[in-house]
């Protein structure tokens, strides 16, 4: 399905879903709900699985237990800044979110899938962030 098609089926529907999705996106990215797991565990599915960009694959348990020493939960530290960020309803109770984000002058392409709960709650399912090689860098010289 393409953004056109889920627009015209889904009205205002597709919209509510999608500003939903970004909405929490942006929470996770703030340094107050990043520190405090309780507010981290509202917005992330209890199947939630993140493909990081090391590598590294975080579950549940693993993100909510590191989140708040990462980067970006620090206030007045290092924060992500999200562009270019757009979203799609690939089925009805899911949206795919894709963006880029920039920390400290390192940016990373990310790819978050969102579903609706019994409940009506949105919650991130699914994560992946990619590292976007500096200029002149090439991606199999990173050691990410």
């Amino acid at each position: 399905m393409t953004d056109e098609v889920n627009e015209q089926d889904a009205g205002d529907q597709w919209d509510d879903d999608v500003r939903a999705a970004v909405a929490g996106e942006l929470r996770l990215m703030d340094p107050a709900v990043r520190s405090a797991r309780e507010l981290a565990r509202q917005l992330l599915d209890p199947d939630f699985v993140e493909v990081g960009a090391s590598g590294r694959r975080w579950s549940y348990e693993d993100m909510l237990a590191a989140l708040p020493e990462m980067d970006g939960a620090a206030e007045g530290g290092p924060r992500y800044e999200p562009s270019d960020l757009r979203g799609v309803v690939p089925a009805p109770g899911l949206v795919h979110l894709t963006y880029e984000t920039t920390i400290r002058g390192e940016r990373a392409r990310r790819s978050s899938l969102w579903r609706r709960g019994h409940d009506g709650t949105w919650r991130m399912y699914y994560h992946q962030a990619t590292v976007v090689p500096a200029a002149g860098e090439r991606a199999d010289e990173r050691n990410s």
